[in-house]
């Protein structure tokens, strides 16, 4: 390979795959810009962020514990129709904080993460899992667990079997919380049959003031629905309604420790057989006599094994790495690797990296304001100390910390991420990072190091002429060049 190619290929090998690159990091790749990615692909998954982030089981006791403390102030308020004292009202507000203080040192942990590794391709690679994967801190419920979910159950699979990452991920207490599995009851499940016992005393007087305390036990079929629209074989991969209402009764029972059960199961991943729905289950045209959890589990196997799985996420990984139009061809090869390995994660990275689509010039991707962030903070050699340093600027610029609003995860096209207001915002921020960031060094050296061959002449000449070095910096970041990848 010449050596105007193989510089090229460096540059796309940490701007495309990696988030972005740090000074010096572009000709370490230089030396075999295929090789330099490989080598971040391992079996024991992705990196964990440096901070001690709690489990989940942890979390959910301390969302217990402010749940209960919420009751006394309702309570006391009932009681007395006045306020609530500072003695009672105080410890919720600390608790409250306490959660909220827990969630956003997650996320910054995580953009720590990114903004120094030195392995960008495989935490590029997690980060897609994690948006196909979402789960959004919609509300203290979810928003506590969501970093602990990302490394209990994502982290540790993204390059193992896709069937492993599959299980983790949605028998992780996150997941149910996020999408009501833990609301959900067989409708002739044996804990349904005992509330519907006439009142005469026993296990049946006891449970039917519980039951119209929680309103109707019922089927909620919100984690059925989006394993098999968004998760697996994609909404065009031939299921129906009824499949769905199949899957979501072989899945009750599936569920976490609550805030009323034993101490030690509380945040736990637990399988009540009074909840689930009894029976044998037909999804997709196969039957499935497995009983109790198994029979979820049986079929979480197939449809991780189906080739529409393999092209709805091959289709998925092509438009994020490459282009949001993906070559077919790209597509194609991604899938013939899934099917002929049994969905194993590791061999697709490795096969995308090898194919000569992935490499195509011009960069086509338009930055997401992730992408965004964590790259400026890479082409300065710095990264964040402070939640307040990225959580706002990221929420302005619509892609809100955990937060994408929908089970579908945050968007992947540019029209999502281009609108004039969204540049301006990101103008804004480029000119006060470059402000903070630049601390005397060059902006010219600071442009080769980011972007490479990449770097056209026309914004290498508009850096030389700018009138300051944070000016220069402030260019470099709003380049067609940086902002695309």
């Amino acid at each position: 390979m010449a050596a105007a190619d193989r510089d090229l290929k460096a540059a796309i090998a940490v701007t495309r795959f990696g988030l972005g690159a740090k000074p010096g990091e572009i000709a370490e790749a230089g030396r075999d810009p295929q090789g330099w990615l490989k080598a971040q692909i391992r079996r024991e998954g992705a990196d964990l962020p440096a901070a001690n982030i709690e489990p989940t089981p942890r979390r959910v006791a301390d969302l217990r514990e402010f749940q209960q403390q919420k009751r006394v102030v309702k309570q006391e308020v009932s009681n007395t129709g006045q306020p609530a004292t500072p003695e009672v009202r105080d410890p919720v507000k600390d608790a409250q904080r306490l959660l909220r203080d827990d969630t956003q040192g997650d996320f910054l942990a995580r953009v720590q993460l990114a903004t120094a590794t030195d392995a960008a391709f495989r935490e590029r690679w997690t980060l897609f899992w994690t948006n196909h994967f979402t789960v959004a801190a919609k509300n203290i419920q979810t928003a506590v667990v969501v970093g602990p979910y990302e490394s209990e159950a994502i982290r540790p699979h993204v390059f193992g079997r896709f069937v492993q990452l599959l299980g983790a991920v949605e028998t992780h207490p996150a997941m149910m919380i996020y999408l009501d599995q833990v609301q959900s009851v067989g409708p002739n499940s044996p804990m349904v049959q005992r509330a519907n016992m006439p009142a005469r005393g026993g296990f049946g007087a006891r449970l039917q003031p519980a039951v119209q305390r929680r309103g109707n036990l019922g089927l909620n079929e919100n984690l059925a629905r989006e394993i098999m629209e968004l998760h697996t074989v994609g909404v065009n991969g031939g299921y129906s309604q009824a499949d769905v209402t199949e899957f979501a009764r072989a899945m009750t029972g599936l569920s976490i420790g609550g805030f009323r059960g034993a101490e030690a199961q509380v945040g736990e991943t637990v399988f009540r057989d009074a909840a689930h729905e009894p029976g044998r289950r037909t999804v997709m045209g196969v039957r499935y006599d497995q009983m109790g959890k198994e029979q979820a589990a049986a079929i979480l196997t197939d449809l991780a094994a189906k080739p529409q799985t393999a092209r709805f996420i091959c289709t998925k990984l092509a438009r994020h790495f490459v282009a949001d139009d993906p070559p077919p061809a790209l597509v194609a090869r991604l899938e013939k690797a899934w099917m002929s390995t049994g969905g194993d994660l590791g061999h697709v990275a490795e096969v995308l990296v090898d194919s000569p689509e992935a490499w195509a010039v011009p960069a086509q991707k338009f930055k997401t304001p992730y992408d965004f962030i964590v790259s400026s903070y890479r082409a300065a050699g710095t990264q964040p100390q402070a939640f307040g340093q990225v959580g706002p600027i990221l929420t302005a610029l619509g892609q809100k910390p955990f937060d994408p609003g929908s089970p579908k995860g945050f968007p992947d096209d540019v029209a999502s991420w281009s609108a004039p207001d969204n540049i301006v915002k990101r103008m804004q921020f480029a000119q006060g990072f470059a402000g903070q960031a630049v601390q005397g060094r060059d902006p010219k050296t600071l442009a080769a190091d980011a972007l490479g061959e990449r770097l056209t002449p026309a914004t290498a000449i508009a850096i030389a002429r700018a009138e300051s070095r944070p000016e220069g910096f402030a260019l470099l970041l709003m380049s067609p060049e940086f902002q695309r990848r």
